[in-house]
């Protein structure tokens, strides 16, 4: 348990300055001479070189372990943001942002696959993946208004140097408070022999029919990624927001404030993490083709039930994944995980800004989850007969 508060602190800290720098980096980057067209370079390439870093970090994790990657991760992205409180040239920020995303791709996949190691069973293992969500959550909802409340005293440059020696303080104390999970160990605590019975072990899931996680599946996190990322793309613009980017960042946090309603709900842990999974998307395609036919629902209950559908399914789809992969595995899968997210963070308003002449972006956001969930292939996700 010490060992995932530790955890919790470290991607904490990680999400924290990520998101406090959302509110910073366009007028950053607009006070070095960037034009608009290319601050949108600047805010996609750190999804872009998320890709290899999450592929690297997956097969890096199951082979060297989580520790070493999580104290690189923090101490190198906190020089990275150190080096950015220098810049004078918009080229040379786009620069660090690359590497900056690169770097931090390798945080999430060794944390999950830590989490999911130290789990005596399958609820505890939910809670963790729960608990990840609830951090993830928080940071997200604190860290905007912290960002600009920093540049307001301290100037950009200051800024991004407390943001810096920030991440790589908490990287010397990864150094110290982390403890190596051995996979063997944890594989044998949460299998479920074959000879016995389910009833004997009421808090653990059946184990899978493999550790096979089929490729379809990962159609599920894209599409989710991909309808937040038109739903951040479009947010701003929706006459609700008048234009103020105070109005703006409420609606937004109206989204996190929804998702720590279910993330608190720990009683969702004991359901299947599938079902969870299948009805929590279903459930986000269903709000969001309210939005596209303009439901008399108003869009402030609107966005607080997208966050609550998001609250049960982030924890939900890492659950699943360390159900039916086996511990030597759990940072590839997860690496494929943080890559299904970047891309659809790097489609979804993309096509939003392309299509929203012609049609609803909501309506796109709705048919790509309703496209993810008819593919799934059922058949993957049964448990065995005992």
């Amino acid at each position: 348990m010490k060992t995932a508060l530790w955890l919790y602190l470290f991607m904490f800290v990680a999400f924290f300055d990520l998101h406090a720098q959302y509110p910073i980096l366009s007028p950053f980057a607009i006070s070095l001479g960037a034009a608009p067209s290319f601050i949108g370079l600047i805010l996609g390439v750190y999804s872009l070189t998320h890709l290899p870093g999450n592929l690297l970090a997956g097969y890096g994790v199951d082979r060297y372990g989580s520790k070493g990657f999580i104290v690189f991760s923090l101490i190198v992205a906190g020089i990275v943001l150190l080096v950015q409180s220098r810049v004078t040239d918009p080229w040379d920020l786009l620069i660090i942002r690359s590497i900056s995303g690169f770097v931090l791709a390798f945080l999430s996949p060794a944390c999950l696959s830590l989490l999911a190691k130290i789990a005596k069973d399958r609820v505890q293992q939910s809670k963790f993946m729960a608990g990840n969500g609830l951090v993830h959550t928080m940071a997200s909802v604190l860290s905007p208004a912290v960002g600009a409340y920093l540049v307001a005293k301290l100037g950009f440059a200051q800024s991004f140097t407390v943001l810096g020696w920030i991440l790589i303080a908490t990287g010397v104390l990864a150094m110290v408070g982390v403890k190596e999970a051995t996979g063997q160990k944890a594989l044998v605590d949460l299998s479920i022999p074959h000879t016995q019975s389910v009833a004997e072990h009421p808090d653990e899931l059946p184990e899978l029919k493999n550790d096979r996680v089929p490729w379809l599946f990962f159609g599920i996190p894209l599409s989710i990624s991909c309808a937040q990322g038109i739903l951040f793309f479009e947010l701003p613009l929706m006459k609700e927001s008048n234009g103020s980017i105070l109005t703006s960042g409420i609606l937004f946090s109206l989204v996190s404030l929804g998702a720590l309603v279910t993330l608190s709900m720990i009683f969702l842990n004991r359901k299947s993490p599938f079902l969870r999974t299948t009805m929590g998307s279903l459930g986000l395609a269903i709000i969001f083709f309210g939005l596209s036919i303009h439901w008399p629902i108003p869009i402030y209950v609107s966005l607080f039930m997208i966050g609550m559908a998001k609250g049960i399914i982030f924890p939900a789809i890492a659950s699943l994944l360390a159900g039916i992969t086996s511990s030597s595995h759990y940072g590839r899968v997860f690496s494929f995980l943080s890559i299904s997210f970047s891309i659809g963070a790097f489609i979804g308003p993309i096509v939003a800004g392309h299509m929203r002449s012609h049609t609803s972006p909501y309506f796109i956001a709705f048919a790509c989850l309703m496209l993810a969930l008819s593919v799934v292939p059922l058949r993957a996700f049964k448990p065995v007969s005992i």
